[in-house]
């Protein structure tokens, strides 16, 4: 029976990770330049720096590097605080759960000021108990550290406490810590998709799905 819920944000409870797709191009629209076909597969591996220098050397920006770099965080930014939509049937999940009792904390390697303006205007802060990030804690999703501040807030033992996760690896951190896992698909991670479907308890394509993720969940 779940006794606490641990939801990520990007890819699982926000439509989010396209940003990081549209990014480079959007920064280099606002310049009035095109983007080659391929400039996210060019830029995912990159840091941001490293990929404001690309950009600069490729595209020939005149700004300085960190110039660049703040322009695409900016970008970022302006999306969480004014585009970032809910995934399909995110709200009425978190509602349900609400109605039911169930208190709920987010873990998430994202920015919190991102996170925390997203949430306020989709009027979905309310839902939860508290916001953990990665950079806050100190340690990424490698390791369970993150996880477990969040059940330890909820008093909910790991093994009561559901993950809701789109990422294989924090999945798999999750689970090899005692967690129980809710696995969300999500387009960015397509690639991993089969592999958190055997590593989840419970997977599902859309949170559409919510009733029968609480069905499975609340047993």
């Amino acid at each position: 029976m779940i006794k606490g819920a641990i939801f990520d944000v990007d890819g699982t409870i926000l439509d989010s990770m396209k940003i990081w797709d549209e990014v480079g191009q959007r920064y280099l629209s606002d310049r009035g330049k095109t983007a080659e076909k391929n400039l996210n597969d060019i830029l995912f591996p990159m840091t941001i720096e490293e990929g404001a220098e690309y950009i600069k050397n490729k595209y020939h920006i005149s700004e300085e590097r960190g110039q660049i770099a703040e322009g695409l965080l900016d970008i970022v930014k302006d999306f969480y605080f004014l585009e970032a939509e809910p995934k399909q049937g995110a709200v009425e999940l978190l509602d349900l759960l609400d109605r039911k009792n169930i208190p709920m904390t987010v873990a998430s390697s994202s920015n919190r000021e991102h996170i925390e303006r997203a949430f306020e205007r989709l009027d979905i802060k309310k839902y939860f108990v508290e916001i953990f990030t990665c950079s806050e804690v100190g340690a990424g999703k490698t390791e369970p550290f993150i996880f477990e501040q969040a059940a330890k807030i909820m008093g909910s033992e790991p093994q009561m406490t559901y993950v809701f996760e789109d990422g294989f690896y924090a999945a798999e951190t999750a689970k090899k810590a005692g967690f129980k896992v809710v696995g969300i698909y999500d387009d960015s991670s397509r690639a991993d998709w089969e592999n958190l479907r055997e590593t989840a308890d419970i997977a599902v394509e859309e949170l559409k799905e919510f009733n029968k993720i609480w069905e499975y969940i609340s047993k």
